[in-house]
């Protein structure tokens, strides 16, 4: 499987921790480059990663059912960010759950944390649009 990241991807370092046939994991290393306030994530490095997190789980789905990159095209429609807690000066993972897809639209959800998956930092709610060749 290929997961396409955006430019941005490369800016905030970020890399895909694949896992055999399950959806990717990305993973984002502290730097200066995503530094908000002192010690802190900035929230646009954190809302980066999540749609970065949210598109790869789509792709991933969208791969599972037999389409591919030139076949499928997605557009954002609507995205809603919950910060949790503050993103510290660690890691940061994310990751996607698609809840549903359609032949037109696909909602995705996607969380980041720190060490524990089951302390997000923050959500994130997307909704995609599906253009098909």
């Amino acid at each position: 499987m290929t997961i396409g990241l955006p430019p941005y991807a490369e800016i905030l370092r970020v890399s895909v921790e694949a896992e055999d046939g399950a959806p990717p994991v990305l993973l984002m290393p502290f730097a200066d480059d995503v530094l908000g306030r002192p010690g802190f994530l900035h929230g646009g490095a954190i809302s980066g990663l999540l749609e970065m997190a949210a598109i790869a789980a789509l792709q991933h789905a969208l791969e599972a059912e037999g389409a591919t990159g030139s076949e499928a095209r997605i557009k954002p429609v609507n995205v809603t960010v919950d910060f949790m807690r503050g993103g510290r000066d660690k890691p940061t993972r994310a990751a996607g759950v698609v809840t549903r897809l359609g032949n037109r639209v696909a909602n995705v959800e996607a969380t980041a944390w720190q060490g524990e998956r089951d302390k997000p930092i923050a959500a994130a709610r997307m909704n995609y649009l599906i253009v098909r060749d």
